[in-house]
């Protein structure tokens, strides 16, 4: 039987604890989507973690969907991303970057010329951006055209390749929470009439050819997949989600990718996938020190990913060993704000 503390294999890297530190947004970008230097030290703070995947980070310009979030794309957003590996490197951590293109979720004032944002079909999103203005509403986004497909999943590759050449140690591809990749998946999200729409492996197609793009570009061995079946969120509704997963499970066995990051965040049963994901299994969402333990002892899961106990614990691995009291975030300050609630939690004394 595994616990927290046993070390794990996970591609090609050899994992020091099964606890990790899931992709959280903190909003500590500046407006050209450049990290603030503070994200160096935030992340090193916490580099005891067996693995830390990054906040999502967008993959190109037109991959932005909120205010003071950060990209992976101009040298200057490079340059940040460097200081930070170095600084988790330092102190003997590993980390991934998770990639993203929000699609749908933008705004035009967020993107190049204030264009219409992407998506696979044109229906918007009920609801609000939050911006620095004020809430706004979605917009109708523009249907991707067939042919433009292969470009974007091909941008994911790319910016796999700027991620590895900034020290990062993997890419994990944001597979989650009704971004592009996983408004693919949902057809009460893409409507489309062509080899991406349709059918369940249809929907599935734009996904793997992302991995695919990843895959060439930085091998399966540092290639990661974050999923969130009908997540309540961005109007994922995804009715047929036993139908799509089963499909997407198998494909990715057969790809062999490092690693499955199964995220429980709404009505399907992700935790299943456990059992056809021929690989590393990787469980996020809800999970305390004992609901961990238990999940690596039954074989449920490889290593358990944690995120919101990382907030205002930096050295959580150290918590958990030693039975020492957890604190808890400031919630006010995750999304907004500069050091306070950011790098200012202690360590346990």
């Amino acid at each position: 039987m595994s616990s927290l503390f046993d070390p794990l294999r996970v591609g090609a890297l050899e994992l020091p604890n099964r606890i990790v530190m899931a992709p959280m947004t903190r909003s500590r970008a500046d407006a050209d989507g450049v990290p603030l230097d503070i994200v160096a030290e935030y992340y090193a703070q916490r580099a005891s973690a067996g693995l830390i995947l990054s906040e999502a980070i967008y993959v190109s310009p037109m991959a932005k969907g909120y205010v003071r979030t950060p990209g992976l794309v101009t040298d200057a957003q490079l340059a940040a991303w460097r200081k930070v590996t170095d600084a988790v490197h330092a102190k003997g951590g590993r980390m991934f970057a998770q990639l993203y293109h929000t699609g749908r979720v933008a705004l035009p004032e967020m993107l190049p010329g204030g264009v219409l944002p992407v998506a696979p079909s044109a229906i918007a999103i009920k609801g609000k951006n939050q911006t620095d203005d004020g809430p706004k509403d979605f917009v109708v986004p523009r249907a991707l055209e067939t042919e433009e497909i292969s470009a974007v999943a091909a941008e994911f590759g790319e910016a796999a390749k700027r991620a590895m050449s900034v020290g990062f140690d993997g890419i994990e591809v944001h597979g989650a929470s009704g971004y592009l990749v996983h408004q693919f998946l949902d057809p009460t999200i893409n409507q489309r009439d062509d080899r991406y729409g349709g059918s369940p492996a249809n929907r599935t197609r734009f996904l793997l050819e992302v991995i695919d793009n990843v895959c060439t570009a930085v091998g399966k061995d540092r290639t990661g997949l974050k999923l969130s079946p009908r997540i309540k969120f961005n109007d994922v509704q995804e009715p047929d989600a036993e139908d799509v997963y089963p499909i997407l499970a198998k494909e990715l066995s057969a790809r062999g990718i490092a690693y499955l990051h199964g995220a429980k965040q709404g009505g399907y049963e992700v935790h299943e996938m456990r059992g056809a994901f021929k690989g590393v299994y990787m469980a996020g969402a809800g999970f305390d020190l004992e609901k961990a333990e238990a999940a690596l002892q039954s074989g449920a899961a490889d290593a358990i990913v944690f995120g919101k106990h990382f907030l205002a614990n930096p050295d959580l691995p150290r918590r958990f060993r030693d039975g020492l009291e957890l604190a808890q975030a400031d919630q006010k300050t995750v999304y907004w704000g500069g050091a306070k609630g950011y790098i200012d939690y202690p360590v346990h004394a």
